[in-house]
């Protein structure tokens, strides 16, 4: 029975029918997986939220506030798009933040753009084996590799971009990390406040160090918000996730928890991070002759030994073809 089906199916579609088959399914029960996500009910406190907040108005009454409507698109599809552990959330809201997107919607962005780019990737590879003609005269497990793989490389996609941007952040944080203390320095001396010295070090930074300008921004505006300020300097080294702004958070910290001069421990502090990074710029000039080895070697050493030993070889080689007719 089984084998008259797959006979029949093979006549119809051809030799890769089966795998067509299931493919459709396949985006029919995700098709219908999205209507039913989109269809279903309404919690009547969320539309009482939304209620609420569509009659809250700016001071001239046209403008509405409308920062509760940001996650409306996304929000049917809340738990299909937010991991239910709630240390699995955080984790992952941490490891956003750190790459710099500070948004509301960013963890249900990340795990759509993993689901989007699965779909694309996995479509694209069932368009291209079976109807591209990319599967012909391929083994059935090369082309399962085939179909899933552009799938698969499109799930991982966006942590491997995330990843590359956290790295990336707290590189271009850490080179930036000193200069902003000297300014920060500069401006404590001048008779500033720890505040006003944020918000103008962020304004100064935001042409060299965006990534750290952002972060001096988030510090300020919370700051002004009224948030307690030892909370808010331990939420910039954990965001950070840099090991020498969380050594100044705790700088901060400590100095306006006994009383001293937050200039002292800044010209101290400041002075550490420039002998910091010229031991970085020295450790990596140290390593560098290490690196170039083996390409020096690679490069340098065989066409040396060909312009030192060719031509012994060849004289070696033409006395031997003439010595070879006499013997």
């Amino acid at each position: 029975m089984l084998t008259a089906i797959n006979d029949q199916i093979t006549t119809l579609l051809g030799p890769m029918g089966l795998i067509i088959i299931v493919g459709a399914l396949g985006v029919i029960l995700v098709a219908l997986t999205v209507v039913m996500m989109v269809k279903q009910p309404e919690d009547p406190l969320e539309k009482l939220k939304r209620a609420s907040n569509r009659g809250m108005q700016t001071g001239d009454g046209k403008t509405q506030l409308r920062q509760a409507d940001g996650n409306q698109q996304l929000q049917k599809f809340a738990k299909f798009l937010e991991p239910e552990d709630v240390a699995e959330l955080s984790a992952r809201q941490l490891q956003l933040r750190q790459a710099g997107y500070q948004g509301r919607d960013a963890v249900r962005m990340f795990y759509f753009a993993q689901m989007a780019l699965a779909l694309v990737g996995l479509l694209a590879g069932v368009v291209y084996i079976n109807f591209m003609g990319g599967g012909e005269g391929l083994s059935t497990q090369k082309t399962i590799i085939y179909t899933i793989g552009p799938g698969a490389i499109g799930y991982y996609l966006p942590k491997y971009w995330v990843t590359r941007r956290v790295e990336a952040r707290k590189e271009e944080i850490t080179a930036g990390f000193p200069d902003s203390l000297d300014m920060m320095l500069v401006c404590v001396e001048a008779g500033q406040s720890l505040d006003q010295c944020i918000v103008r070090v962020a304004r100064e930074l935001k042409a060299s160090y965006p990534a750290l300008a952002e972060e001096f921004e988030v510090v300020a505006y919370e700051m002004k918000a009224g948030k307690d300020k030892v909370t808010v300097l331990n939420d910039m080294g954990e965001r950070c996730g840099v090991q020498d702004v969380s050594s100044f958070v705790t700088v901060l910290v400590q100095s306006a928890a006994f009383g001293t001069s937050i200039s002292d421990a800044l010209r101290v502090y400041a002075g550490e991070m420039r002998d910091k990074r010229v031991m970085r710029a020295e450790e990596a000039a140290n390593k560098l002759p290490t690196k170039m080895t083996l390409a020096t070697m690679m490069l340098t050493v065989p066409p040396l030994l060909i312009i030192l030993v060719g031509p012994s070889v060849h004289g070696i080689t033409q006395l031997g073809n003439m010595s070879g007719p006499g013997q």
